[in-house]
């Protein structure tokens, strides 16, 4: 018999509405129990702790990370206090887990990582769709150059957004804007589908205030090959992605938030497609058991923290293009 993996015990610093996909995710998971929740608010831990039977509320993050129960800590904070929160959860040994973009630039990114090195912690980034099974057989599907040498892929991700409820989207200075909330994704899945950096970047932007609430933008990597996607709160929900070879295309829907049972349809130059159905699977469930795992192993996480780095180097430089009207170049 195998021997039984002990859960790591998880503590969430916040009561933010994203929480509802990750308290299911630890609390039916096998290898991660939720043993704590924290709010500024003790009113608002105590609610959230009693709705989830979580055991432990606390009024003050603070508190939560002194609970020495607590092995790793989930963050679904706002974007400027995914930094200062994940360190100081490293100060005090805590592995964390931390929602999307790790930083609010790469800059910062390679701190945090450095950072939870130097505390011997493990550290990953909220992207659920690199865990969802599907991805690999894309890769797989890919790596067998079924639709040819890929050259372009295009991706997005936009939904309508009250502009007249408060949210820190609406602030630069808080990490707001499309691109480093929405856009990040197909940034990142470029990278992953071309294995490579991109070499230029162009970016256009509609702004309100001081943040972008719609962006295009074109990515080239080495060889030609382009990567091109749009991301805002001012159009439709559209989650889709679609991958150009010489040899045929691959559509993905719903990429980023697939269904229980999710797919992705081949088709070769204007042959009928050939559809390819994953068994039913719960990314978030697959993220949650890939960072226990990891805690447990005392190793990095897969995809690792240079990776949130790498993505977020990405979206420095397509704000920079979008905010100069400039094609902007990247190095090293």
């Amino acid at each position: 018999m195998a021997e039984q993996v002990r859960k790591v015990k998880f503590g969430i610093l916040g009561a933010a509405h994203i929480n509802r996909r990750l308290i299911p995710a630890i609390q039916n998971s096998t290898h991660a129990e939720l043993h704590a929740i924290a709010s500024r608010s003790l009113d608002k831990a105590v609610d959230a702790a009693q709705k989830h039977l979580i055991p432990k509320p606390y009024g003050s993050y603070e508190e939560l990370l002194a609970d020495p129960e607590v092995e790793a800590v989930y963050i679904p904070l706002p974007n400027d206090l995914h930094g200062p929160w994940t360190m100081r959860a490293a100060d005090r040994g805590k592995h964390v887990l931390c929602e999307k973009p790790l930083g609010m630039t790469a800059e910062e990114a390679q701190r945090i990582v450095d950072h939870c090195r130097s505390k011997n912690v493990r550290l990953l980034d909220g992207f659920m769709w690199p865990h969802h099974p599907r991805t690999a057989s894309l890769r797989k599907v890919l790596e067998a150059g079924t639709i040819g040498a890929v050259l372009r892929m295009t991706g997005s991700f936009t939904f309508m957004m009250d502009f007249n409820q408060p949210n820190y989207r609406h602030h630069r200075a808080q990490g707001g804007g499309s691109l480093l909330d929405v856009g990040c994704y197909p940034v990142y899945f470029a990278r992953w589908l071309f294995q490579a950096e991109p070499i230029r970047v162009w970016a256009a932007a509609e702004v309100r205030g001081d943040v972008d609430v719609r962006m295009d933008g074109l990515l080239e990597f080495p060889g030609q090959r382009f990567a091109a996607f749009d991301c805002g709160f001012t159009l439709p929900y559209r989650i889709g992605v679609e991958i150009v070879g010489t040899l045929g295309r691959i559509l993905i829907p719903k990429m980023w938030l697939p269904p229980e049972v999710a797919g992705f349809q081949v088709i070769l130059n204007n042959d009928a497609a050939t559809i390819h159905t994953q068994p039913a699977a719960d990314q978030v469930a697959a993220l949650v058991r890939e960072f226990a795992l990891a805690v447990r192993e005392e190793r990095d996480p897969n995809p690792p923290p240079s990776e949130a780095v790498k993505t977020l180097r990405v979206l420095d430089a397509l704000d920079q293009a979008a905010r100069s009207g400039s094609i902007v170049s990247l190095s090293g």
